[in-house]
């Protein structure tokens, strides 16, 4: 179930432009070839990314009585709330749990309290109590020649005065309610401020690799004309040239190069970043873009290990630079 807010216009066009920037940027970063079909199929639908990282407040009157609720959230796996209430409140901790479901996850702190200055709560003496304690002190008293009974001692003895609870009536519960749902509201809207920015920087970083990994290409294959040479003038240096079996030399020279092939690892690595960008666009995806994250790195990995060329592993070294990067931003994606 999803929480519908209202936004401004002017809010919405600014969520708009921000995040379809990033997506833009994304796309461009990827996309290093014309024509090349993964831009094609980056056509997606835009929606407002949530931090899980937010704060909402709201204040309702009621009866003379201001009602305030604030809401905090921080990132965690699963949807955790604490609710702390005026004791005419603590009823409704379970309606105020399930307007609260919609946030899906964070670890979400609730304060609801009342303004005491608009009404002060009723106080009551238990009189028979009080005569009873007094009764026994004023004996006391008398025994060790003290006149005088502390009534105010009396009166902080236990049960002597108790603070009347007010009955919480069925339109108050409503007016608190709707104040909670009223700050639901504003937790959400910071939320997507902050995840549009998150997500803004994150776009940018997996185009920043997809850059990365173009920059690859011409070291590659220099890199391959390199080992050829080196490994011939070793060849000829040890046995000489004229014993060298052109034929299998080749043959062996192929099976060497296999090993030190990236050609799967860059197509994969470019299709989890596409399909990154792609994933960012669904409702609710920080789990699934952290697992993403998590292919991407093992390509990248693969990559620096087959690299055995210096210019690759220093671009391989930016690569898990902006992906450690990505991977803690992902930490307080909803």
């Amino acid at each position: 179930m999803l929480l519908r807010v209202r936004f401004s216009s002017r809010v919405r066009e600014s969520y708009n432009a921000r995040w379809g920037r990033a997506v833009r940027v994304a796309k461009s970063g990827l996309c290093t070839k014309k024509g090349d079909a993964t831009k094609k199929s980056l056509n997606l639908k835009i929606y407002m990314p949530q931090s899980m990282t937010g704060y909402g407040n709201a204040e309702a009157m009621y009866d003379g009585k201001k009602i305030a609720v604030e809401l905090r959230s921080v990132n965690s796996k699963l949807l955790d709330v604490t609710v702390k209430a005026s004791a005419q409140y603590r009823e409704l901790e379970v309606e105020v749990r399930r307007r609260l479901a919609p946030l899906q996850r964070g670890k979400v702190d609730v304060l609801i309290t009342v303004d005491s200055a608009a009404a002060q709560p009723a106080v009551s003496i238990n009189g028979d109590l009080f005569r009873s304690y007094y009764g026994y002190l004023k004996e006391l008293m008398a025994s060790v020649g003290e006149a005088t009974v502390p009534v105010g001692e009396i009166l902080r003895l236990p049960e002597v005065v108790a603070n009347a609870k007010a009955e919480l009536t069925e339109e108050e519960a409503t007016r608190a309610l709707a104040c909670v749902e009223n700050a639901v509201q504003q937790l959400v809207l910071f939320r997507e401020q902050e995840g549009a920015t998150l997500m803004a920087d994150i776009l940018q970083r997996v185009a920043l690799i997809g850059e990365l990994l173009a920059q690859v290409e011409p070291f590659d294959k220099e890199r391959i004309e390199l080992t050829k040479a080196r490994l011939r003038q070793a060849l000829d240096e040890a046995v000489g040239a004229a014993a060298v079996d052109a034929n299998r030399f080749e043959q062996e020279l192929i099976y060497y190069l296999e090993k030190l092939d990236v050609t799967e690892e860059k197509t994969r690595l470019r299709s989890h970043c596409s399909y990154f960008v792609q994933a960012a666009q669904a409702v609710g995806s920080g789990r699934k873009l952290g697992f993403i994250a998590q292919e991407m790195g093992r390509e990248i990995n693969t990559l620096g290990s087959k690299a055995n060329d210096s210019n690759m592993q220093r671009i391989v070294i930016s690569m898990k630079d902006e992906l450690e990067k990505i991977k803690e931003q992902l930490l307080n994606i909803l």
